[in-house]
């Protein structure tokens, strides 16, 4: 069982942003979970090296899965972790600030495996549609991101 001093310093050090999609855990209406990169159910710890803070929908879609698929080259590849990767190595955002564009074979599985865009979905029924409000109100991408060019 994760502490309440643990869960603590896992949504400090992830500067409260789900760890994935870099989602603010403030402009949600659900706290955060907390994810096992390697999960529990595949020998996983409860150590803080472990965790991660993700928002319900990354953590579902994160499920126990360890490795994702590479669309573009079809080899299984690690997915990505926040732990041993910087996020800004695999991932941009678009200039408009709504999708995530991956920039590795560990990016493009993470965000194949977990649906970073919801492109599964129309963009009335999809995280999209949440970043373009977030976007309008100079809420979102987080300021540490990186962004394409216009």
């Amino acid at each position: 069982m994760v502490s309440d001093r643990t869960r603590k310093l896992i949504r400090q050090r992830a500067k409260y942003l789900c760890e994935y999609c870099h989602s603010p855990e403030y402009l949600s209406p659900d706290r955060f979970t907390i994810d096992h990169l390697m999960p529990k159910s595949l020998g996983g710890s409860d150590d803080s090296e472990n965790l991660a803070l993700a928002c319900r929908r990354c953590n579902e879609r994160h499920y126990n899965f360890i490795n994702g698929i590479d669309p573009e080259t079809q080899q299984e590849v690690s997915l990505f972790n926040p732990r041993q990767q910087k996020w800004s190595e695999h991932f941009i955002w678009t200039a408009d600030g709504l999708n995530i564009i991956s920039k590795t074979p560990v990016g493009r599985a993470t965000c194949d495996r977990l649906d970073l865009n919801d492109e599964r979905y129309d963009e009335e029924d999809s995280i999209r549609r949440s970043r373009r409000f977030w976007v309008e109100g100079g809420w979102h991408p987080p300021a540490e991101d990186p962004c394409q060019l216009k």
